[in-house]
């Protein structure tokens, strides 16, 4: 198990890792009052949309691997690794959703582009207001979808896993069978 063999330590950076990238990503939005139909905006989502399918890639790749290295070897997860592992598939559903926002106003600033082309008119200005809103409303959801994620991932890196009292001391590390 490589990955989910991580030290505690490491999986708290690993986190906190993904979440300054979550956080990176929303940061290269535009804010309201920069969302244009400009060649501009079309890059960013370009950039951004394949920066954020390559981290939700990694987030379910991370996730699948951590399940199977469970599966073929139970007794070495430690609960730590398991709440790591949950906290990156939790991780997936924001993150997919800001994805999905992203997709939204890919169509939107194909109507506002395709409004510019079109005869100057009450219809069209009305068409290009809605659509100028609804692309702003995309970045504002995708970014307050990446910062909830990111701010989950800080907060699951930053809290302990209570060590379990519970369970038993392997038969190797107990010094009474050693004798």
């Amino acid at each position: 198990m490589p990955t989910s063999g991580l030290s505690d330590s490491d999986q708290r950076m690993l986190l906190h890792g993904i979440a300054d990238q979550l956080n990176t990503i929303a940061d290269q939005f535009p804010l309201p009052d920069q969302v244009r139909a400009d060649p501009a905006i079309g890059e960013i989502l370009d950039d951004e949309i394949r920066n954020l399918a390559r981290l939700l890639g990694y987030l379910a790749g991370e996730s699948a691997f951590r399940q199977r290295a469970s599966a073929r070897y139970p007794d070495q997860v430690t609960p730590s690794q398991r709440r790591t592992t949950l906290v990156l598939a939790r991780a997936a559903e924001p993150t997919s959703g800001a994805l999905a926002a992203l997709g939204r106003a890919v169509h939107d600033l194909g109507v506002l582009f395709d409004l510019t082309h079109q005869a100057p008119g009450r219809d069209r200005n009305q068409a290009a207001a809605t659509a100028h809103q609804r692309l702003t409303e995309h970045f504002t959801e995708a970014r307050t979808k990446l910062v909830r994620a990111a701010q989950q991932l800080r907060r699951a890196a930053d809290t302990r896993t209570p060590q379990s009292a519970a369970a038993p001391p392997s038969p190797q590390a107990t010094p009474a069978r050693a004798r």
